[in-house]
Parts: C-alpha cells; structure tokens; sequence
C-alpha cells in the first residue's frame, strides 16, 4: 500500500521507516518542537532517495540561518525529486526550495498555484502564514488580511486539523477578530499541546484582549514542557517579559531577559535572538526603566555577528535599535545608506517606511523627541509593511507615543492611547494616560 502524509498526499518512498519518520519530522516542525531535525535525518538516512526530508531539513536549517547547508539540501532535493517523485512533491520541493534562496515574490506566486492544486499540504500553506511568513516579509501592507483570507478559504479541507487551528486561530487574531481567533486556537491547542505554535497564538490573542494574568499562567504552566533548545522557548518567555512590563515590574522583565532571551543563553534561531533582545530593551528603556550598558552592548555585538549587512526589513529595524541605542551613529549611517541604496533598486519591499523608521529611531535616542515625532507621524500606518506581529510592531508606536509626552504635545499622545485603549486593555497605557491628567 503506498504510503501517505498525515494529511493523505502520497510519498515517493517504498519504506515504512522513513515515511513514518518523515511524518513526525513535519509534524514537530509544524509544532515548533525539538527533534525535528533528527526526526527529518533519520528519513534521509533510512532512504537516501526520497526527496521531500531533504528539503524539510533545508527548510530547519534556513531557520537557523544556516544558508549555505540550506542550498546544498535545497539542490539535493530538486534533484531527487526529478528522478523519483510525483508531480505534487516536484512542486513542493520547488516551493520550499524558491522559499529558502528568499526569492519571495516567485516563492508566493508557487504557493499559491501550489495550494490550488494540493490545498492539503500543510508544510507548503506553512510558508505563507506567521509573523515571519512570506506574506508578513512581502511588504505588503495588508499581510493580516491575506493570511486571513487565505485560511477562510482552505478551511474546508481541513476541518479540526490541531495545526490549521493554530494558524488560522492566529490569522484571525492579528486581523482584529481577536475573540473569535483566541477561541480557534485554543482547541488546537487543546488537540496538541505539545504545539509552540499554538501556545505562541494563544499568548497573543491574551496580549491583545489584555490577559496579562492568564498569559502569565499559561506561560508558567506550560513552559516546562518544553526544552529550551526549542524554536520559540525564548520568544515565548519574551511574551511574559512584556507581561511584567504591562505591570512596571522592569526587575522581572530582565529576570527573564537575562535567564532566556540575552544572546550568550538563548538557543533561538538568529532572527529571534535580535528581534527579541533589541526590543525588550528597547522597551524597557522608553518606558523609563535603567537598562544597563553592557546588556545592550553584549547584545548588539552578537548581532552585529548574525546580520552584518542589510537584509529583511524586520531585522534591519531591529538593527537600528541596537545602533540608536548605543549611539553607534557610524553603523546606524552605514546600514541606513545599504537600505536606501536597496530602495533606489526598487528591493526594497517594505518601502519608505524602513529609512524613516531608522531615522526616528535615532532622533528619539538623541532625545530629540519632536524629529522623532515629525518623522514618524507620516509612515505609522505603513510600519506593518516590515513584517512580524502586531505585538512586535507596535514597539514602534510605542517610540511614538513616548515621543509625543516628551515633546510636550499631550494632546496627542492622549488622542493615540485613547485609540488603544479603545481597541484594547492595557495597564500601561491607562498608566500613561493618567500620567498626564
């Protein structure tokens, strides 16, 4: 009998072996979970000529940044899959595989034709979907609403799948449908809770319906499960380090920081280390809290090391909150001309908005709070263009609003928080809020 995905799309393998392993491979990667990698080698060992754990195992090492064995995978399974494989696994390995090389515009246009025809398979409908999906790295400026539309359109093919809940549940919650999401990707959750994934959704719908308490709960409860070495262990203890901040616990914050999320610790994949360890930071600091030198130092030292040149828009941000914050004015000019240089090519997906960020971004470590506030006003409905969630983006309104009390212009910082708080919960916001009578 020919043997078969979770989701009944057939594999090119005659072994038992490798096809269960392959199985189990993409379900933990689907999960986010430890042993994924082993799990997908143990395939490629047991039948060195089934292509489609070669290129999963591309797709683990292109999470790690690890480019060049990612390639070599990637070219292994093109050419696997040419001698032996079906049409379906040709166009599967050539979706990932155009996917890790980050041609993103031809890796989108193969997913969709891609799902038209094999809407079942999961590991593909994967690219496009999460806050670093290909959608969210587009620049597209309605990624929320794309990923959306997209789940409510596969829905039927998946009925109470535990990994489309988790996904779709997150869509729905990042496209302001916050309740109805959070419900969704509770009962994925509950059908598997060894699911990061999940877990992750979850703790953003709770940020978003200001669940502070319950996220913290879900957060103590569930974490121990789950091994540090895992893809979101440090990301998720971020989402309780923004928890901490909600109640000006700045001490706990860095707790965490410093116990999970300070890159000589983590074990995260390099886009999680900076992103995590710049933003927290950066928080603290513009919510007035002492941050000392050496953390940021520290920090952007490695990360210097990991994206020592200009790259997504989500990490360059991310990079000029290092420079900014270190006053680095040499490395935050250098990167800035990279990006402007990429915009005049016309490679720059996310647009005007990245410079004007940089540029905001050092105004407001320069403490001049009215550039920053003059250069931000005009782009802050283009920020989701950079990619990532709503809860790793709104840093940047954050600078804003901060931007605003400090420049003295209350009334509309008040007007700004007003909107936020209409929109959502916040004990920090309430608390910026009265600050200002």
């Amino acid at each position: 009998m020919p043997h078969e995905d979770r989701y009944g799309l057939p594999l090119s393998t005659a072994s038992d072996a490798a096809a269960g392993a392959y199985r189990e491979g993409v379900d933990l990667m689907l999960a986010g979970w430890t042993g994924m990698a082993e799990m997908l080698e143990r395939a490629m060992a047991t039948d060195p000529e089934f292509a489609l754990p070669h290129i999963a195992r591309a797709r683990v090492h292109a999470f790690y940044q690890q480019g060049d064995l990612a390639r070599q995978k990637a070219a292994l399974a093109r050419e696997l899959v040419a001698k032996r494989g079906t049409e379906r696994e040709r166009s599967h390995v050539e979706t990932l595989a155009l996917a890790i090389e980050g041609r993103l515009p031809e890796a989108i246009v193969s997913t969709l034709r891609h799902i038209e025809s094999w809407p079942r398979d999961a590991l593909v409908l994967s690219l496009p979907l999460g806050a670093f999906g290909l959608f969210a790295f587009s620049g597209m400026a309605d990624h929320d609403r794309a990923r959306h539309e997209l789940c409510e359109r596969l829905a039927q093919h998946y009925g109470e799948d535990w990994w489309f809940l988790t996904m779709a549940g997150w869509a729905m919650t990042e496209n302001g449908d916050v309740a109805r999401g959070r419900a969704m990707t509770e009962r994925g959750f509950n059908l598997r809770r060894q699911n990061a994934h999940a877990a992750h959704a979850v703790l953003h719908a709770m940020f978003e319906d200001g669940s502070i308490e319950a996220a913290d709960r879900l957060v103590d409860d569930w974490i121990p499960s789950y091994d540090r070495a895992g893809i979101l262990h440090g990301h998720i203890s971020w989402h309780q380090a923004l928890g901490a901040l909600e109640h000006g616990d700045a001490a706990r914050a860095l707790a965490i920081y410093a116990d999970v999320l300070q890159p000589s610790v983590t074990q995260a994949p390099p886009l999680n280390v900076i992103t995590d360890a710049a933003s927290l930071l950066w928080r603290l600091s513009a919510y007035g809290h002492s941050v000392p030198r050496e953390l940021w130092l520290d920090a952007d030292a490695t990360a210097k090391k990991l994206f020592p040149k200009s790259s997504l828009s989500f990490a360059d941000v991310h990079m000029a909150l290092f420079a900014a914050a270190t006053q680095n004015h040499a490395a935050l000019t250098t990167r800035l001309a990279a990006i402007e240089q990429r915009l005049a090519e016309g490679k720059l997906p996310a647009g005007l908005v990245v410079p004007a960020i940089f540029r905001a971004l050092a105004a407001f470590a320069d403490e001049d709070y009215a550039s920053c506030v003059q250069t931000l006003a005009p782009v802050l409905g283009e920020v989701v263009r950079i990619g990532g969630s709503h809860a790793q983006r709104e840093l940047v309104e954050d600078t804003y609003i901060v931007a605003l009390m400090r420049s003295g212009e209350l009334a509309r910082a008040r007007a700004v928080l007003d909107a936020r708080l209409h929109r959502r919960p916040s004990l920090r916001d309430a608390r910026w809020q009265a600050a200002m009578g």
